[in-house]
């Protein structure tokens, strides 16, 4: 299962109950950062990328949101995102954007799902399928511009181009490339990727052809690459208000909409000279108060946060004592006071305090993206702002 169901006020208090560690995600801000993306890439379409649980925020609960408020299309990372879309009525064009094994596509097919071609063998294999289902596949041509990851080499790309004009049961709707740097502030080798897929567009123009619906932009090409826009972007990080790097011009104002909570569930002085937590790595030479938290590196908080990373407690800043275990964790509060069922707060806000997701990854030494996606499905999702499905209605 990928994502929690809807949960409202009165579900929401029971699982608080349930578990006291949940991710809060406000709706309302994710539509406030989607109307920020289409406002900066005018008439250029807008497909929300939603892999990787819509990037730990919750997948139905999301894709719901964004088809609420008309996105024109929708990305996912596997088939089976895709499969699970549509088996929670999700109607909107899908684009699975990674690669795919041969026989995996009858179930593409099967669920009207928009198929990724890299190469001539790939597409071979779609119009096989297709042919033996009798229906027409919808199929968007993966160039590789610099990335090496997947995609039919710039180079070589009007073999591809060539063989999907002699398609019968294939509609190339899109073609596209991915940007390998697009995050940096050096952009020269972005621009030029985007001049390797712009030159590999001209093979349309030579032939008198409309060329497909042309994609390229990912977060960091809408914010730093106008000219990548195109016919149609693909928001991931940004969409969730988080920038693809530090180095990346904010030309858009997106804010997060995630906030990860729990509360202190233990609470005891330690004296000095005695450990806290496995492998005996923290200790005081002091006596502080130190109180248990219950989430650890089974629900996606890094064991690598271990005495470096902090939490807030009544509007305070405290560090996380010794190592952090696959439920639990410590933090010492010195000699300030806290009580069981106080809100503990790992990403987000208390009061003048906040703790964002680029630093618990500076603390993890890794990227927010994985900050993210790494929050386990059995940390529960609780969804304020908006009614998920719903445009403008506040949640009550």
């Amino acid at each position: 299962m990928l994502a929690s169901p809807p949960v409202n006020h009165e579900t929401a208090a029971m699982t608080d109950v349930l578990r006291p560690t949940h991710v809060e995600v406000d709706l309302a801000r994710l539509a406030s950062n989607l109307a920020a993306i289409r406002s900066r890439v005018g008439t250029a379409k807008v497909m929300p990328v939603l892999k990787a649980n819509a990037y730990g925020h919750g997948l139905i609960e999301v894709a719901r949101l964004m088809v609420s408020l008309g996105a024109d299309y929708l990305g996912a990372a596997f088939l089976e995102e895709g499969i699970l879309l549509r088996q929670r009525g999700i109607t909107t064009p899908i684009l699975v954007l990674g690669s795919l094994a041969g026989e995996q596509i009858p179930l593409f097919l099967k669920n009207d799902l928009t198929l990724t071609a890299s190469s001539v063998d790939k597409l071979r294999l779609i119009e096989e399928a297709a042919a033996a289902l009798d229906i027409q596949a919808r199929v968007h041509l993966k160039i590789d511009t610099g990335m090496e990851r997947v995609g039919v080499h710039y180079y070589n790309a009007d073999k591809l181009l060539e063989a999907s004009l002699q398609c019968r049961h294939v509609q190339i709707e899109g073609i596209y490339s991915h940007f390998a740097n697009a995050d940096a502030a050096d952009l020269s080798h972005a621009r030029l990727q985007l001049e390797r897929f712009m030159e590999v567009l001209e093979f349309y123009e030579r032939r008198s052809l409309p060329a497909p619906m042309r994609h390229m932009a990912n977060s960091a090409g809408i914010l730093q690459l106008p000219e990548s826009h195109l016919d149609l972007v693909r928001p991931g990080i940004m969409l969730y208000g988080i920038y693809p790097s530090p180095e990346c011009q904010r030309t858009v104002v997106v804010e997060p909409a995630l906030q990860w909570r729990s509360q202190v569930s233990y609470f005891k002085v330690v004296q000095p000279g005695h450990p806290v937590s496995y492998g005996s790595t923290w200790q005081s030479d002091h006596p502080v108060r130190v109180v248990t938290i219950p989430v650890g590196y089974g629900d996606g908080y890094f064991r690598a946060l271990s005495n470096r990373a902090q939490v807030l407690i009544n509007g305070r800043r405290y560090p996380v004592a010794g190592r952090v275990c696959m439920d639990q964790m410590m933090a010492n509060i010195e000699w300030d006071s806290a009580f069981n069922g106080d809100t503990v707060t790992l990403i987000g806000t208390d009061g003048a305090e906040s703790i964002t997701a680029d630093d618990v990854a500076e603390w993890a030494g890794t990227i927010p993206y994985e900050v993210l996606t790494n929050i386990n499905t059995r940390v529960p999702r609780v969804y304020v702002g908006m009614e998920p499905g719903c445009k403008t209605t506040p949640a009550a």
